[in-house]
C-alpha cells in the first residue's frame, strides 16, 4: 500500500482500482491524491515535479483507461460506506461542464443554447439519512447531439428511452445494482425528475422513490388534478424553518402548512389508453408557507413518495430526507468551482472525462469533510488526518511547536483548517462552508509537508480507514 503523505487517503480509498496494470493503479492513487491537496490549482501548480506532472497528463491520455473504470474503486468504497445501514438517499441532479470559451476543443457538443458548448453530466450522491454524502454511486456524462438542439416539439414524440430523461431511470437501475440488498435505497430527485416512467417502473425490494411534483397530472379523485386533490386533505400541522441568504432572498424563518394524502395518480392521457397504462398508486406531501411577507414568493413543496407515510412525524421526516437534495447541488458546485473542472486547459473531450472522473473523487471528499465534521463533531480527528497534519495544524494554528499527545476533534480541526481558509469563526458566523475548507486544506498541505521535513521524528503516518470494517 502507498503510505506517503497527501497519498494515503487516496490509497485506502482506491485500493480497489482495477485498471488493468499495477503501474497505472498507483498512477491514480497518486493523482487523486494530487489533485485533493490542490483542487483549485492547475496540474503544474498541484504537482512537486515535472514528473509528477507528466504521470497526470499520461493519465489522461491513456487509452487503456476509462472514466468508468477510475469511478469503479471509488464507488466500491461507497458501497462499503453504505453497508449496515437500514437506509440510504441516492440524490441525483444534472449539471454542465461549459468550455465554451476554449472554442477548439475537439468533441464537445451544444448545452441549453448552440452557442454554449460543452458536457452533460447527471450525478448520483449517495447520502446518510443524517445528511453526510457517502460517495458517488452513479455517474454519466454525454454530449449532444447538434441535430437535436432547438426541436422540442420533436422530442416529445419520442419514447422516454430514446431522450435525455432516460438518465433518471438509468440512474435508478445502476444505483439498484450497486447497493446492498438489505438497505433502504431512496431515490430523491428534483423536479426535473417528476417522469411518469419513473414512477411505474419496477423496482427492486426496498428501492423507494421521492420527488418533487412538477406537473399537475390527472388523479383518480374528485378533483380530478393532483394539486386539487391535495389542497382538499386536512392540514396535519406546521413547520418552522429557517432560510438562509441568497442572491434572491434575505434570510427569514417561514412557517409551513403540512398535508399529506394518498392518491392513484393516472398516466399522461395520450398513453392512457394506447398503451393500457393503469394509475401509480402514491403519497404526496405538501408543505407550503400561507403567509409569507409581503412581496416575497412562497415556500412550497409538493413531494411525490413510495414510501408510506403513517402520520405526521413521517412527513416530517422525508420532507428532512428531501432537504438533503441540494447535497449534490453543492457537489457539482465543488466539482465545477472547488475543482475548476471548467478551467481545465484540455483539447478534447475524451481528456475532459477522463479528468472528471477523477475530480469527482476530489469534489466528494472535499464535501464529505465539510459535513462529517458537523455530523460528528467529537470523533477524533485522525479519522481523517494523518498525525504531521494533524499536528502541524495544531502547533500552526495555536502558535506553538508542541503539538498535544492526542488528536483534537474533528470538529476543532476542520474548523482550524478554514481559519486556514480565511474563515473568521465569529460568533454569528455559523460553520464554515466548503468553499473556506478547500482553501484551508490547500495551505495544510504546504504546512504539512514543512513540518514532516522538520519533524522527523513525528512523521510517521496515521490514518484510520473512513467507513471501512
Amino acid at each position: 500500500m502507498i503510505d506517503s503523505g497527501k497519498e494515503t487517503w487516496a490509497a485506502n480509498e482506491l485500493r480497489d482500482a482495477e485498471l488493468g496494470d499495477a503501474r497505472l493503479n498507483k498512477r491514480l492513487v497518486k493523482v487523486v491524491g494530487t489533485l485533493a491537496s490542490h483542487a483549485a490549482s492547475s496540474v503544474p501548480e498541484a504537482c512537486d515535479s515535472w514528473a509528477e506532472t507528466k504521470g497526470v497528463y499520461r493519465l489522461r491520455d491513456s487509452l487503456r483507461v476509462t472514466p468508468q473504470a477510475i469511478r469503479q474503486a471509488h464507488r466500491q468504497s461507497t458501497v462499503e460506506r453504505v453497508e449496515g445501514l437500514d437506509a440510504v438517499l441516492v440524490v441525483q441532479d444534472t449539471t454542465t461542464l461549459d468550455v465554451s470559451h476554449r472554442p477548439a476543443t475537439k468533441g464537445v457538443g451544444p448545452l441549453d443554447r448552440p452557442s454554449r458548448q460543452g458536457v452533460k453530466v447527471h450525478s448520483a450522491l449517495a447520502v446518510s439519512t443524517q445528511g453526510v454524502p457517502l460517495g458517488i454511486i452513479h455517474q454519466q456524462d454525454w454530449v449532444r447531439d447538434p441535430d437535436t438542439v432547438g426541436k422540442k416539439h420533436k422530442r416529445h414524440q419520442l419514447e422516454t428511452k430514446d431522450k435525455e430523461s432516460q438518465r433518471w431511470l438509468s440512474a435508478l437501475e445502476a444505483t439498484q445494482e450497486s447497493m446492498p440488498q438489505q438497505t433502504t435505497m431512496v431515490t430523491v430527485a428534483d423536479r426535473e425528475a417528476d417522469i411518469y416512467d419513473l414512477w411505474a417502473t419496477p423496482r427492486r425490494p426496498g428501492s423507494e422513490l421521492l420527488i418533487r411534483v412538477s406537473h399537475n397530472r390527472r388523479v383518480k379523485h374528485q378533483a380530478r388534478y393532483l394539486w386539487d386533490a391535495v389542497l382538499q386533505s386536512p392540514v396535519k400541522g406546521e413547520l418552522k424553518i429557517q432560510l438562509n441568504r441568497s442572491a434572491t432572498r434575505v434570510p427569514r424563518e417561514a412557517t409551513l402548512t403540512v398535508r399529506y394524502t394518498k392518491l392513484a395518480i393516472r398516466a399522461p392521457a395520450h398513453r392512457e389508453s394506447k398503451e393500457h397504462l393503469e394509475p401509480v398508486e402514491a403519497q404526496l406531501i405538501l408543505a407550503q408557507e400561507e403567509n409569507p411577507p409581503t412581496g416575497v414568493k412562497p415556500v412550497r413543496w409538493l413531494l411525490f413518495t413510495t414510501l408510506p407515510v403513517r402520520d405526521y412525524q413521517d412527513a416530517i421526516r422525508f420532507l428532512r430526507w428531501y432537504s438533503y437534495r441540494w447535497l449534490v447541488e453543492r457537489y457539482h458546485y465543488v466539482l465545477k468551482s472547488g475543482c475548476n473542472m471548467e478551467k481545465l486547459q484540455l483539447e478534447e473531450v475524451n481528456r475532459i472525462l477522463r479528468a472528471l472522473a477523477t475530480y469527482c473523487i476530489v469534489a466528494w471528499r472535499l464535501l464529505w469533510l465539510t459535513y462529517e465534521a458537523r455530523q460528528n463533531p467529537d470523533s477524533p480527528c485522525d479519522s481523517v488526518l494523518q498525525l504531521h497534519e494533524w499536528q502541524s495544524l495544531y502547533c500552526t494554528v495555536n502558535k506553538t511547536p508542541v503539538p498535544p499527545e492526542t488528536p483534537p476533534t474533528l470538529h476543532e480541526a476542520v474548523r482550524w483548517i478554514a481559519q486556514l481558509g480565511g474563515f473568521l469563526g465569529r460568533r454569528h458566523d455559523g460553520e464554515p462552508g466548503v468553499k473556506t475548507i478547500w482553501r484551508g486544506l490547500r495551505r495544510l498541505n504546504d504546512i504539512a509537508e514543512t513540518w514532516k521535513l522538520l519533524n522527523p521524528d513525528h512523521s510517521t503516518h496515521h490514518l484510520r480507514l473512513v467507513g471501512k470494517a
